[in-house]
């Protein structure tokens, strides 16, 4: 099983759609198809987007039923503490965090809809990929 760092625009992506390659990735995390990765930051963040009440405007999933599908992806997560800050110096600081948590979890991907941001870092790791939904299902193949 391939461990990955599922970006929160993944994340909502999959609760926004009725279908779609975020909603699968998401799917093959709560079937165990894949292994998210998390840590403080990201948590974190993933709360202050559930958070966003403006955000959620017309979603297809009311709040209780967004916070069980966290609650479900959460309890497939492994908890992975960052204790080195690696500061690839990305062009948005705040997402330095995905490949500190990558890197310190091994993980085969980071899963996001921001490769544009996540591949221009000054320091790089090349074993790490960053793939969009789409890439990570075909790259990184789960069962159905």
């Amino acid at each position: 099983m391939s461990s990955i760092v599922v970006d929160t625009n993944v994340f909502v992506g999959a609760l926004m759609s009725r279908g779609g390659a975020s909603r699968r990735v998401i799917r093959a995390c709560l079937s165990g198809a894949y292994r998210p990765l998390m840590g403080v930051a990201l948590f974190s963040e993933f709360e202050d987007v559930l958070d966003r009440t403006s955000l959620w405007e017309g979603a297809l999933l009311d709040s209780s039923k967004r916070t069980a599908v966290l609650d479900g992806f959460l309890n497939r997560c492994q908890w992975v503490e960052v204790f080195f800050a690696w500061r690839p110096n990305l062009p948005d600081e705040g997402d330095n965090h995905l490949i500190e948590l990558a890197v310190a979890g091994n993980a085969a991907a980071i899963v996001t809809r921001n490769i544009r941001s996540l591949a221009r870092g000054e320091l790089r790791f090349p074993a790490l990929r960053v793939l969009t939904p789409e890439q990570c299902l075909e790259l990184i193949p789960c069962p159905p």
